[in-house]
């Protein structure tokens, strides 16, 4: 099992969670962040003061999936999140190494 977590651009979320529905996966959680990478912020101007937002909004999504959905998951969110402009974004895998599914006591791929 693998734990994928993809930092986008918050306006691609409805691409990727649409994408990702139309191969197989189930549940998904999302958690609105702040950062930057090689972006490093930019400056806005607010009521004729120049100031500099270094930390941008982003969003990230999880998932929990099995091995074998692990290559068309990072393939359909790359593809769904790309702007081909710079912040858009990274995607971590992670291996899984337990999964208990509270209500019921699945564990396992039982639990995804």
């Amino acid at each position: 099992m693998k734990f994928v977590s993809a930092i986008i651009k918050p306006f691609k979320l409805d691409e990727v969670r649409e994408a990702l529905s139309e191969i197989g996966v189930q549940g998904l959680t999302v958690t609105e962040v702040k950062g930057f990478g090689r972006q490093k912020g930019h400056t806005e101007l607010y009521r004729g003061a120049e100031y500099v937002v270094d930390f941008l909004p982003k969003v990230k999504v999880e998932v929990a999936i099995g091995d074998d959905q692990l290559e068309q998951t990072l393939e359909v969110i790359e593809k769904a999140a790309n702007t081909g402009k710079i912040g858009d974004g990274k995607i971590f895998v992670f291996d899984l190494q337990h999964v208990v599914r509270i209500r019921t006591g699945e564990i396992g791929e039982a639990a995804i």
